[in-house]
């Protein structure tokens, strides 16, 4: 009971702050749900971004991973970005370094980068354009048939976007420390289990877990296939929190996890969006910090893909 009122007393005090502050709050849809159902939006990282970017509020509060929160400061370099634990970051961020990354790219003369979201604000400052899950395939196809392409950092994303635009763009070799546990073994038995279901996977994942899905797609695409298909049951092959959001939308249906490879771990909940929690989100609000900081440079140079990225999201 002790849990319950320290958690009413958190929401209480949160939307007190929130009036106070004139604060908008942010949330991914892998957060856990008592953020999802605080936050003033909820959803992927373009319709975030686009949230951010139109954001009239003087204080934005980022519930979702590190590169996220720096999505928001680029945009809004004037505001301040608060995050409930700034040390949720991202294996795909992580991954690619952007020391590394100029190296790599010294090597494809004349191509294009595109870079998906989930990097840092400095690989950002590399790319021509950003792109994310929702829209990477529009990104692709705004350039010239003959137009030679670098995609980074998530190599399942891109081999999977090769494949929807007949493109061959030059890889980085990184993917999501969640979505590739995934098992393909046994997400066929779990199928075999539950003939009637459809599978909806997210194009993070190996391709071995997309040959056997019915819908692919960024989490605001699972969520409308969630809706319009007839089938009753799902079985969605992605970081279970956007399970909060679908069952909210879809009462009537069922819906089950993707199983990982290892039964003895949760492996396929991302530890970091994990990170925050109601208690750190109240925490934050209280004391104005954690605020994301930015290099005004870094942030200018980071801002043009990210702005080019919107202007074709339209």
């Amino acid at each position: 009971m002790t849990d319950v009122v320290h958690a009413t007393d958190h929401v209480a005090e949160i939307q007190r702050l929130r009036r106070e502050l004139n604060a908008v709050i942010l949330a991914h849809f892998y957060q856990e749900p008592a953020i999802q159902d605080l936050a003033d939006h909820v959803g992927d990282s373009l319709y975030l971004a686009q949230r951010a970017a139109e954001a009239r509020a003087d204080v934005i509060v980022f519930c979702g991973v590190h590169f996220m929160a720096e999505t928001a400061k680029i945009l809004n370099p004037e505001k301040l970005v608060l995050v409930p634990d700034l040390t949720a970051g991202c294996s795909l961020a992580d991954g690619c370094p952007a020391d590394e990354f100029a190296a790599w790219l010294a090597g494809y003369p004349g191509h294009k980068v595109i870079s998906y979201i989930n990097c840092s604000a400095a690989t950002k400052a590399l790319s021509d354009v950003i792109c994310t899950s929702s829209n990477a395939v529009k990104v692709v196809e705004s350039f010239p048939g003959d137009q030679p392409l670098v995609f980074a950092p998530d190599r399942f994303l891109g081999r999977w976007v090769n494949e929807q635009t007949g493109r061959d763009m030059v890889l980085w070799h990184g993917s999501c420390e969640v979505h590739e546990v995934f098992s393909a073994i046994r997400l066929e038995e779990l199928r075999e289990d539950h003939p009637d279901a459809v599978v909806a996977a997210h194009p993070e994942c190996p391709g071995v877990i997309l040959d056997q899905a019915d819908h692919v797609g960024s989490t605001a695409s699972i969520l409308a296939y969630a809706r319009t298909t007839p089938a009753t049951k799902i079985i969605v092959v992605t970081e279970p929190g956007i399970m909060h959001q679908m069952q909210k939308e879809n009462p009537g249906k069922t819906l089950l996890p993707a199983p990982g490879a290892d039964e003895t771990c949760s492996c396929n909940l991302c530890p970091h969006m994990r990170k925050n929690t109601l208690a750190k989100l109240h925490a934050c609000m209280r004391d104005r910090t954690p605020a994301l900081e930015l290099d005004p440079e870094l942030s200018r140079r980071a801002l043009l893909p990210l702005q080019r990225m919107l202007d074709l999201s339209r």
